[in-house]
């Protein structure tokens, strides 16, 4: 695995979690891996899988959260509560 594979899931930016993911996705379709080490990559896989998912409800909440200012020609944001 790479370096980033040393790194806990939480601790990854998006990117860099589906960058990893793609890569276990591809060695595990490709086949020929012991099982033990499939095990492992799927191991992994699951927990970035959640991590991303993770990520992207975030962002989906921080945009359903951008209102208008009251002029209307400036965003802002406001932290919003996971549910």
């Amino acid at each position: 695995m790479t370096s980033d594979a040393l790194k806990t899931p939480d601790s990854l930016s998006f990117e860099e979690a589906i960058r990893e993911l793609e890569g276990i996705v591809r060695k595990l379709e490709a086949g020929g891996l012991e099982l033990d080490r499939s095990i492992e990559y799927y191991t992994r896989g699951t927990a970035l899988r959640t991590h991303c998912e993770k990520k992207l409800q975030e962002a989906k909440l921080k945009v359903e959260k951008i209102i208008a200012s009251p002029g209307g020609a400036v965003l802002s944001t406001e932290p919003m509560e996971a549910e």
